[in-house]
């Protein structure tokens, strides 16, 4: 039967919630008063067709493409689903890397029973393994979906990693979907989208999760203009028209996003530093650290894993997102920010 819901979404709604929830994978929440707006400037209504053109415009300018890439979309989980319903007919077949966030697992099980997955392996540093790809991939092949940085490691794939997943897709006409929310998060250096790398590449982000800003809904999609007014006309049954003061606020965020990302990464910093320094005293935990992100993957070492988070979260009040929603349940996601 085919997927008509998300397990881990369910558990984040109505068993997350703690004195101290570290399974959310944000940035804590930028308040509006920092905001430089007018308020007495927003409009409920306002000239949203396909898209508010000051909003494309901001979006295509940050990622250094034209607006004719860009389809605007409410966070990164509807531009994924969206951009599954553009690339995906009933029995295609999908490559998802694994582990990898349960929402994008369930989202392509929604559109189609042929479902593959590909490891990121620990001992490899969860790095993307372009012969993982080339075991499982096929003819039937028509969508390779990974993270970039890697939810739930928040591990980085540089560009050559990218590119060798675009060959494999590109010969077997393919598309390369690269979840790009985490990527702002890489403060130095940050790398350009993947969506410059060839043509079979399609990227989702949205302004949700590094920069504090998840009530604004403000997600995109990155593809080809011909994709691109295609996935435009299919949202029409999803969300014809946003809601208009968040497109205007969105527009207003864009503008600062580096003040914005600045007070985010001060906080990122510092709960870096602290993660760092108790992984480093501990014989009984071990997880791939990246210098960047804003999740971690840790595994417990001959632990039973739900006696320990029965514990944490009746004992200490404390949430984290068990390891089970992402395929290796002797492992947790730690949510950092």
């Amino acid at each position: 039967m085919r997927n008509r819901e998300s397990a881990y979404m369910h558990w984040a709604k109505l068993h997350s919630k703690s004195k101290y929830n570290l399974a959310t994978s944000g940035v804590g929440s930028f308040p509006l008063s920092e905001l430089p707006f007018d308020l007495r400037s927003l409009e409920i209504n306002g000239p949203t067709r396909y898209g508010y053109e000051p909003l494309q415009r901001a979006i295509a300018e940050k990622n250094g493409v034209d607006p004719d890439y860009v389809v605007a979309a409410a966070g990164t989980s509807m531009a994924n689903h969206l951009a599954m319903a553009a690339l995906l007919e009933d029995g295609d077949e999908v490559l998802i890397e694994t582990p990898t966030y349960e929402l994008l697992v369930a989202t392509a099980g929604y559109f189609t029973d042929n479902v593959k997955r590909f490891e990121r392996r620990e001992e490899h540093g969860y790095a993307i393994d372009a012969s993982e790809v080339a075991r499982v991939i096929t003819p039937k092949t028509r969508l390779i979906v990974v993270t970039n940085l890697h939810n739930p490691s928040s591990v980085l794939a540089d560009e050559a990693q990218l590119r060798a997943v675009g060959d494999l897709a590109r010969q077997v006409g393919a598309r390369v979907l690269v979840d790009e929310v985490y990527l702002d998060a890489v403060y130095d250096d940050t790398p350009q989208s993947s969506i410059h790398y060839g043509p079979e590449f399609v990227v989702t982000s949205s302004l949700t999760k590094v920069y504090g800003l998840s009530g604004l809904r403000c997600g995109w999609i990155l593809a080809q203009p011909d994709l691109a007014r295609r996935m435009w006309r299919l949202n029409d049954l999803f969300g014809s028209i946003p809601a208009f003061p968040a497109e205007q606020l969105s527009v207003a965020a864009l503008a600062h996003l580096p003040a914005i990302q600045a007070r985010a990464r001060r906080v990122l910093d510092r709960d870096h530093t602290l993660l760092t320094e108790f992984l480093q005293q501990q014989t009984r935990v071990r997880a791939v650290q990246s210098p960047w992100g804003t999740t971690c993957f840790p595994k417990l070492l001959d632990v039973d894993i739900n006696e320990f988070l029965n514990r944490l979260r009746e004992d200490y009040e404390t949430t984290v997102v068990p390891g089970r929603f992402f395929d290796q349940p002797d492992h947790f996601r730690i949510g950092m920010g």
